[in-house]
């Protein structure tokens, strides 16, 4: 309920709130002497002022509990109207994305990403898809560096949002060419370019459940992107430009996420395309990129071992030794937290690479957990925590795609019960490992129909 004016205070008030007002406001005063004594111009409320804003308060809160305790239902009131004042707030910010300052723009953007990230807006998003869709598209085709990249960046949260279905699909469809333009334009802003790429990866993957085509250009795409930083026929690296490797790094991560969707026979043609290529590229001046790569391949051995229980690395003790060296790599010319960062990922994957072997990462979130157990689950939660962000967690407990892909099934709709009876830790393991094997087997089903495509 909305809080009483202060000009309104002095209507009739319980006696009893009155003197706990008149308490409240002596204890205050004795506290408030010290700090006038010592600190300077924290003293230019009155005596009186400092009553009213404690009656106002009083009053309110007074007020409120006696709506609520009358009422029934007064949670629901304060929830919808919440509800209401939300959507307000997101109309004005889509109202903005049209307004002739690119400062506005921007601003309606950055809104719309945190509020896209940070809850599950399906009802509100579907009346308005088009809308949205148009504004962002004017973003990418005219807006400023800044505002390309964060269209692109809202886009993809759009996709999440509308579920993976045909809304998302025709979406895709719209602004993949306005995309793909800016991705392979030289002339255009690294962080544009870098946006446009995560965007491509991750609305082709929630976007195209069945369809070859949009995988096969997509894919394509991005390897042409990362591909300027492969060894040349002498097999020396090329001069990284200012900027190219995280260019390189956010479509290598892109293009992987969308390998998890091939079928068999594509895969086998990218392990013996990639990987040799991808093991020089472990010499890489940048550790961003150098980690990227790494992750790369141990997801690429993986679904090589899934396809094909004999797989076996070609010279896979050369690229032990490489990584043993990255693992250990102590070179005081890199910063700190790079170095730690490095030696920990490139242990895991070496690892794997050596073992088969897997660390396992559990995520918890609300009063249920998923657990990391492979590197194609690893490259996909890692795609949705980089859009997410923080809003992770609340998309894995309420948005129903999200649940999906990881076979955690519908959201729960919990009560005071339901949260008393926790199931152990290795049931919720056997429970996810179980779903999230049954989800594989329907995306191979799915990587059958895209073979004939591809």
């Amino acid at each position: 309920m909305p809080r009483s004016k202060k000009g309104k205070r002095g209507s009739s008030k319980p006696g009893s709130l009155r003197q706990e007002v008149l308490q409240l406001q002596l204890s205050t005063k004795a506290s408030l002497k010290g700090v006038k004594n010592g600190v300077k111009g924290e003293s230019a409320a009155s005596d009186d002022e400092l009553t009213s804003d404690i009656l106002s308060h009083c009053s309110s809160a007074s007020e409120s509990t006696s709506v609520l305790e009358e009422g029934t239902g007064g949670e629901q009131v304060d929830e919808q109207t919440a509800q209401v004042e939300t959507e307000d707030k997101l109309k004005q910010c889509i109202d903005n994305l049209m307004d002739k300052s690119s400062k506005t723009r921007l601003a309606g953007l950055e809104s719309l990403r945190q509020a896209f990230s940070s809850r599950v807006l399906y009802d509100f998003l579907t009346e308005r898809r088009l809308t949205i869709s148009d504004c962002l598209e004017r973003s990418l085709k005219k807006g400023s560096a800044d505002e390309q990249a964060a269209a692109a960046t809202v886009f993809t949260l759009l996709c999440i949002q509308l579920g993976g279905g045909d809304e998302a699909e025709e979406g895709f469809k719209m602004l993949r060419p306005i995309l793909t333009a800016i991705l392979i334009d030289n002339s255009a802003s690294i962080a544009a370019r870098q946006s446009c790429a995560r965007a491509l990866g991750m609305c082709c993957y929630v976007s195209t459940a069945e369809e070859g085509e949009d995988l096969v250009k997509s894919l394509a795409l991005l390897e042409s992107v990362f591909m300027s930083s492969y060894p040349n026929r002498e097999g020396t690296l090329p001069t990284p430009k200012p900027g190219s490797p995280g260019l390189h790094s956010a479509a290598l991560q892109a293009w992987s996420l969308l390998v998890t969707l091939c079928p068999a026979s594509r895969l086998t043609v990218l392990l013996n395309l990639h990987l040799p290529k991808l093991q020089a590229c472990l010499q890489s001046s940048d550790v961003n990129y150098r980690i990227a790569v790494g992750e790369t391949i141990a997801l690429l051995v993986e679904l090589g071992r899934d396809i094909d229980e004999e797989f076996e690395v070609e010279d896979c003790e050369s690229l032990c030794e490489c990584l043993k060296s990255l693992a250990t790599d102590s070179n005081k010319h890199r910063a700190k937290n790079d170095r730690r960062k490095q030696r920990s990922i490139f242990r895991e994957v070496l690892h794997y690479i050596e073992s088969e072997d897997f660390t396992d990462e559990k995520i918890r979130f609300g009063v249920e957990s998923v657990y990391i157990d492979s590197w194609m689950r690893r490259r996909i939660y890692d795609a949705f925590k980089e859009i997410l962000e923080s809003g992770v967690r609340h998309h894995l407990q309420f948005n129903p795609l999200v649940r999906d892909i990881f076979g955690l099934g519908p959201p729960l709709i919990l009560d005071a019960t339901t949260k008393g009876n926790k199931i152990s830790r290795f049931e919720k393991h056997l429970f996810n490992s179980a779903a999230f094997k049954a989800r594989t087997k329907q995306r191979n089903k799915v990587r059958d129909k895209r073979a004939d495509i591809m």
